[in-house]
């Protein structure tokens, strides 16, 4: 027999004896488990999860970019008008550019009514809600499921909410933050949590907490590290929230969102507390989510390049816009 024959008839041998040893089964399993792990990892473009978060099931609207080694996660918090899935869309770029798998979850009206989104389900017909009942657990869960679909528990993490999914970032920042986050962009929020014991619910922490608990949890607020990202055109009042604690913060949401920042600034420096905050505006923007997700700014916004003067300067830059800037308006809400 030829040395080929031989060869053939030995490599049939050693296929039979794997066959019946159980190995190739095995080798084979394994080989289609990572080659699925594989083909998963390198999954991209758009997509559509069910993620579970404290025993709701959230529709989320996903979008995972080409040719990245690793990933970060962004959340993309919707507006009032529960767009989860334009969020997505107007966040392709940054995913792109920076590596982002963007995650847009749909908190839909029956469930997470306006007390419940943008108000974190802090306070509801002018009561402060039970802390079962807070929506910040909720977010926690989902940011959990989130990292488990990518499949690193340690992905870095931001989370982006425009206007009312601002206002739902303020209040989860203030009353029950989140954990191992990167950045957390509040943008164009029609109101602001203030660090100030002197307003109640839903826009300080005047009556929530006992006295020691509210130091600690305004401490905590000033440390995390959270982006106030404004547009500088969005001096408007269309939406825009008239109730007597958002007035009290000025006239538009561009003076609200610098007036939080500067308090929140003066603050930590007073007290000698860490400062995480960051105060960015994006030039020629308006009240459009999209234009912020677009804008150069979002970069520093979200601390991927270098950000802004010492807060010192800052602080001494620009006066805090006083209430009496506020002035009475009858639009939106």
């Amino acid at each position: 027999m030829s040395s080929r024959g031989s060869s053939i008839l030995s490599g049939r041998r050693e296929l039979r004896r794997a066959t019946s040893s159980g190995v190739l089964p095995l080798c084979l399993c394994s080989l289609f488990l990572v080659l699925a792990f594989g083909a998963a990892a390198r999954d991209t473009g758009f997509g559509q999860l069910s993620l579970q978060a404290a025993g709701y099931e959230i529709k989320t609207f996903t979008y995972r970019p080409p040719n990245c080694a690793k990933r970060s996660i962004l959340f993309v918090f919707h507006g009032l008008n529960r767009k989860a899935e334009g969020a997505r869309q107007k966040s392709v770029r940054i995913a792109r550019e920076a590596c982002l798998t963007v995650f847009a979850p749909l908190f839909d009206k029956d469930r997470f009514p306006n007390w419940r989104y943008h108000r974190a389900g802090v306070m509801r017909g002018g009561r402060v809600q039970p802390e079962g009942r807070w929506t910040g657990p909720i977010l926690d869960a989902l940011i959990d499921s989130a990292r488990k679909a990518e499949g690193d528990p340690d992905a870095r993490l931001y989370l982006f909410g425009h206007s009312a999914g601002g206002q739902f970032l303020s209040r989860i920042s203030a009353y029950s933050p989140p954990q191992d986050v990167d950045r957390i962009l509040i943008a164009n929020s029609s109101a602001h949590v203030m660090p100030v014991l002197d307003e109640e619910p839903p826009y300080g922490f005047g009556g929530i907490f006992t006295p020691d608990r509210a130091e600690q949890q305004i401490k905590r607020y000033l440390e995390l590290p959270i982006s106030i990202y404004l547009a500088r055109e969005d001096t408007g009042d269309k939406y825009l929230s008239t109730s007597e604690g958002a007035m009290r913060q000025g006239r538009n949401r561009l003076l609200r969102g610098r007036r939080v920042f500067y308090v929140a600034a003066r603050l930590a420096r007073e007290k000698g507390w860490s400062f995480g905050w960051k105060l960015v505006e994006a030039s020629g923007v308006g009240h459009s989510s999209g234009g912020m997700l677009r804008a150069p700014e979002l970069r520093q916004a979200l601390g991927l390049q270098s950000s802004m003067p010492p807060i010192s300067f800052a602080i001494t830059g620009q006066r805090i816009p006083d209430r009496s800037e506020a002035s009475s308006s009858t639009a939106g809400r």
